[in-house]
């Protein structure tokens, strides 16, 4: 579920790479007609329940909106979903989680979901910027505890001619890029 102003960044990497993007957002696909007409034949516009359909989800929406974004999808039946959000709010105010990492309270709302969390420690406009660096490839973070999720969530990353670090599981790798975290951007 690209948010445009984060995922849109991705999904322009996505789609150079040769894969199928299917955007969607809380107004529906109608208002994305535009958008996916100028970004080609491999992106269409789709409900959120369509998007989330996908083989590999992004959600990629402000803090705020998770609970919405995750309405309504009663079961994720073991698909991947990439958390590629950050835990503050629109004031950028940080949130309480207690103890869990964003990715765990996040996985408590999409149940059967396998979370990897990952493009949350550099602003979208960089990573898509990225592609065909003459200096390496950009480093982009992940960490999730489904060995075979994060296997495929690589691969993903690689094909964007990305640099994939694994950083563990969600509890010990997820805080390390989270609000607060050493690998973490700065708000704004």
């Amino acid at each position: 579920m690209p948010h445009p102003c984060g995922g849109l960044g991705i999904a322009g990497l996505a789609l150079a790479a040769g894969h199928k993007v299917v955007l969607s957002n809380s107004r529906g696909p109608e208002t994305l007609r535009e958008l996916v007409g100028r970004l080609g034949a491999n992106a269409s516009a789709g409900t959120v329940a369509e998007a989330a359909r996908a083989d590999i989800v992004i959600l990629a929406v402000g803090w705020d909106q998770v609970p919405a974004a995750l309405q309504g999808q009663a079961d994720w039946n073991g698909r991947i979903v990439i958390d590629a959000t950050n835990q503050w709010h629109h004031d950028k105010s940080e949130a309480d989680l207690g103890n869990q990492t964003g990715s765990e309270y996040i996985g408590t709302l999409m149940t059967g979901a396998r979370i990897v969390k990952a493009f949350n420690t550099v602003f979208m406009s960089v990573v898509a910027k990225s592609a065909h660096r003459s200096d390496g490839r950009l480093v982009i973070f992940l960490a999730g505890d489904d060995t075979d999720a994060k296997a495929t969530v690589s691969t993903f990353i690689d094909s964007l001619e990305l640099a994939p670090v694994d950083l563990g599981d969600l509890r010990q790798g997820g805080p390390l890029m989270q609000v607060g975290g050493p690998l973490q951007r700065m708000k704004g």
